[in-house]
C-alpha cells in the first residue's frame, strides 16, 4: 500500500517510537508525585512543554496538554462560552470548520448561545471583511480553523488576529492541519487560543495541546487533580507527550521548508501530467494559497466512492474528506458550503495528502493508475 492520506492522520517516525519506548521504560513516576521518580517524570515533562512552546515561539506555561485535537477545540470553545456568558451569547465560526468545532457550536445552541456560520465563496474562501460584519457588540468568541482540512485553504488568521485586537471577543483557531507543515508564531498571529494534535505530525495518536494565552481566562473542562496548573485534571501521558514533543522537534523550520518544496513538486507533476492527458478535472479550493501537502480534485463524471475504491484495490489509500466522517455515506459539509448540496462536485471528489516517507516514485506509480482508473471508470 502507498499512503496518500496523510491529512487524517500520519504514520509515526521511528524516532518517535524509540523516545516513547525510552519513557515509558525509564521513566516510571508520576509527574505530581514529590519523591525521585516524580521529579525525574516532571523534568521530562517540562523539556517536552519548553519544545513545544518553542514551536509556537510562546512561554512554557501557555500550553495545556490534551488528548488531542477534538478535545482542546471543545475546551476552548465550550470553556470560553460558558465563562464569558454574561459577557455575551454570540459567537462566530465558518461552515466549513471541522466536526470537532460544529459540534461544538451545535451543543453551545442548544443551551441558548447564538453561532454565527460564515459561508464561503465557490474557492473555499473567507475574508476579514466577513469577520468584521458578522461582529457584534455581545460577540465573545471567533474560532476560525487556520486551514481547512479538506481543501487546504488556508484562512487569513493573521489580519482577522488584528482585527480582533480591538474587540474583546477571545480568537480561537484550530490549527491542527497547519502546525508542523508551517512555522507558527502564536503572538504575530494575535490568537488567544490554539489547537492542535500530535498524530497530524507523525507523532503519537491521543495527544494534542491548547495554546492559551497568559491574560485569557479558561476556567478547566475536566475536574479532578490539579494536573496543568489545575488548568486540565488526569495524570499527564507523559510518553505520548514526550513523543509529541519529538516529533515537532524533528520538524525544525528548515525541514518544513524542504518538506513544503517537495510536496509541491509532487502537486505539481500531478496536476501537469492530468492537463496533458485531458482529465476533465476541478481543484476544489484556492490553489493560490493552499497547504502544500493537500489538494482536493473532483474528476468530471467519475463518483468518488467508486474511484477510491479501485484505488484502494490497487494500492493507493486515499480520502473522500474528513476523516471523523470516514464510513458514513454523509457527503462533504465543506463542498457543499462552496458549491451548494446538490452539486456534482459533492458526488466526485477525492483528497490527497502527501507526507513523510512518499516518494516521487510513489506519485508518479499513483498517477499512472489513476489515469487508468479514470478512463476505466467513465468507458
Amino acid at each position: 500500500m502507498t499512503y496518500f492520506d496523510h491529512a487524517a492522520t500520519t504514520p509515526i517516525r521511528p524516532d518517535v517510537v524509540e523516545t516513547m519506548s525510552q519513557v515509558m521504560l525509564g521513566v516510571v513516576g508520576n509527574p505530581s508525585s514529590i519523591h525521585q521518580y516524580g521529579r525525574k517524570a516532571h523534568e521530562y515533562l517540562e523539556n517536552a512543554r519548553q519544545i513545544i512552546a518553542d514551536s509556537l515561539h510562546v512561554a512554557p506555561h501557555e500550553i495545556i496538554f490534551t488528548s488531542g485535537g477534538t478535545e482542546g477545540d471543545n475546551t476552548a470553545i465550550i470553556g470560553t462560552a460558558l465563562s464569558r456568558q454574561s459577557e455575551g451569547q454570540h459567537i462566530i465560526t465558518t461552515a466549513v470548520e471541522h466536526p470537532a468545532v460544529l459540534q461544538s457550536m451545535r451543543y453551545l445552541e442548544t443551551l441558548g448561545f447564538e453561532i454565527t456560520y460564515l459561508p464561503v465563496n465557490k474557492q473555499g474562501q473567507l475574508t476579514v471583511d466577513d469577520v468584521a460584519a458578522a461582529l457584534r457588540d455581545d460577540t465573545i468568541l471567533v474560532s476560525i480553523m487556520f486551514a481547512n482540512n479538506e481543501t487546504g485553504n488556508i484562512f487569513p488568521i493573521q489580519e482577522i488576529g488584528e482585527l480582533l485586537q480591538d474587540h474583546p471577543a477571545y480568537f480561537h483557531t484550530d490549527a491542527v492541519q497547519v502546525y508542523g507543515k508551517l512555522p507558527i508564531n502564536a503572538h504575530e498571529l494575535q490568537v488567544d487560543l490554539l489547537t492542535t494534535s500530535g498524530h497530524k505530525i507523525n507523532g503519537p495518536k491521543g495527544i494534542g495541546f491548547i495554546y492559551k494565552r497568559d491574560a485569557v481566562r479558561l476556567p478547566a473542562y475536566l475536574h479532578g487533580g490539579e494536573q496543568e496548573e489545575k488548568r486540565r485534571a488526569g495524570t499527564e501521558n507523559l510518553a505520548a507527550i514526550c513523543g509529541m514533543a519529538k516529533a515537532i522537534q524533528i520538524l525544525s523550520e528548515e525541514e518544513q521548508s524542504k518538506n513544503q518544496q517537495r510536496y509541491q513538486m509532487f502537486k505539481t507533476y500531478l496536476l501537469e501530467t492530468l492537463t496533458t492527458h485531458q482529465v476533465d478535472f476541478h481543484i476544489n479550493g484556492d490553489p493560490t494559497n493552499q497547504l502544500p501537502h493537500l489538494i482536493n480534485l473532483q474528476f468530471v463524471g467519475v463518483p468518488s466512492d467508486l474511484l477510491l475504491m479501485h484505488l484502494d484495490l490497487k494500492g493507493f489509500a486515499v480520502s473522500t474528506g474528513s476523516a471523523c466522517t470516514a464510513g458514513n455515506v454523509e457527503p462533504s459539509h465543506v463542498l457543499e458550503a462552496m458549491y451548494g448540496k446538490n452539486a456534482q462536485a459533492v458526488k466526485e471528489s477525492i483528497r490527497i495528502s502527501f507526507g513523510y516517507g512518499n516518494t516521487f516514485s510513489e506519485v508518479e506509480a499513483f498517477v499512472e493508475v489513476l489515469l487508468a482508473t479514470i478512463e476505466r471508470l467513465k468507458r
